[in-house]
């Protein structure tokens, strides 16, 4: 005898439920307000993989500045063009996912419409918390076998994730340590706790990210950068006399880009936003902090300019992300979501450091009290 399964999903219906739950998912990432599809925004978002005769590949294109001093007067401009020095990174991608289960049976369509909405729910904030640490610990140059509090993650396969092994530490020209009055080559091992953040500390990481070419953002034809600290690096610098001087000359920012967004000031040309997901080594060991001995904690604040990360995030269609599995003879529902992902930090040679250099990010290592 044929039997009707009216919580049975159609295509259509997985189609729902897989967009609606990680559209949920972006609206609870921190780094959301940061996406963008083109070559200005601060995390380039590129959702479409590109064909060619090796394959599927998710490519980043960056473009550098034009260096040369042109062509002056009537002289020939045929033949001396300046080349456009494009670049590009792969990404590579894999597929993340994670699943909950029933307690017990469903007895109607009711409780199959609520559990699917409490495990879009849960698995949507789980999406959302994981794509948030994987982004800042790629930033932030830092294995996908810690977390972001500096502590070992456990039982965790994220350090097989294909795109695990493209992490790298900060550039040689893209990384400082505050030594608590001055931006200093990076090496964290000679941190102290004279390293408290201070206002001085924004004001030198703008000016050098200008001397070294870190490309801004714009808004409203103005320059940014993107400062992203934790809240006890903002919590030290709120203490600096010359901080609470500048926030009376602040300006206030404008609404034309999403990363304004939770903002909390704007200062020189630099939006402060606060996370506590921004790397510190709060929960590593003792001996594996930073400083003499490994026993200073610290924080990696990064200041963040035009595509200072690549995120591929490639679609599934017909729902495919989003399957429902029946176990102990249908008395208990099984949901599953999966994400095709991928994180890159790009690199490039910058003609003005004449090196390989982070494109669009500056490490800052510094003492969190």
């Amino acid at each position: 005898m044929a039997l009707t399964n009216f919580a049975a999903l159609q295509p259509q219906d997985k189609l729902f439920w897989s967009k609606s739950t990680f559209e949920a998912a972006r609206d609870l990432m921190f780094v959301n307000k940061f996406l963008g599809d083109g070559t200005s925004a601060i995390i380039q978002h590129i959702t479409d993989a590109t064909q060619d005769e090796k394959g599927t590949k998710v490519i980043m294109n960056l473009v550098a500045d034009l260096v040369g001093d042109g062509i002056v007067g009537d002289n020939m401009r045929e033949g001396f063009e300046e080349e456009l020095k494009a670049y590009w990174e792969e990404i590579d991608i894999d597929l993340i996912s994670n699943a909950v289960r029933s307690k017990g049976k469903v007895a109607d369509q009711k409780s199959v419409i609520m559990f699917r909405r409490e495990a879009r729910d849960k698995l949507s904030n789980w999406l959302a918390q994981r794509i948030d640490e994987l982004a800042i610990l790629t930033l932030s140059g830092i294995a996908y076998t810690y977390n972001t509090n500096g502590s070992l993650r456990r039982s965790s396969a994220f350090s097989d994730l294909a795109f695990a092994s493209s992490v790298s530490a900060p550039s040689a020209k893209r990384y400082l340590v505050w030594d608590g009055s001055n931006l200093v080559h990076g090496d964290n091992s000679t941190m102290t706790s004279a390293g408290v953040p201070k206002y001085k500390m924004v004001v030198d990481a703008i000016a050098y990210a200008k001397d070294h070419h870190i490309r801004p953002v714009i808004s409203g034809g103005k320059e940014y950068f993107v400062l992203m600290v934790k809240p006890g690096t903002l919590a030290a610098m709120k203490m600096d006399p010359l901080w609470q001087n500048a926030i009376t000359r602040a300006g206030s920012p404008g609404d034309t880009n999403p990363w304004f967004t939770g903002a909390t000031i704007t200062v020189d040309g630099a939006v402060i936003q606060e996370s506590n997901k921004v790397f510190s080594t709060k929960g590593a060991a003792s001996g594996a902090k930073w400083g003499a001995g490994g026993v200073v904690d610290g924080s990696r604040s990064l200041l963040l300019g035009a595509q200072a990360l690549g995120f591929a995030d490639i679609n599934q269609a017909n729902g495919e992300a989003w399957a429902e599995e029946a176990f102990n003879y249908s008395t208990q529902k099984g949901i599953s979501l999966d994400r095709f992902i991928g994180f890159k930090k790009p690199r490039f040679y910058s003609v003005y450091d004449e090196s390989v250099e982070d494109f669009g990010v500056l490490a800052i290592d510094h003492y969190l009290p």
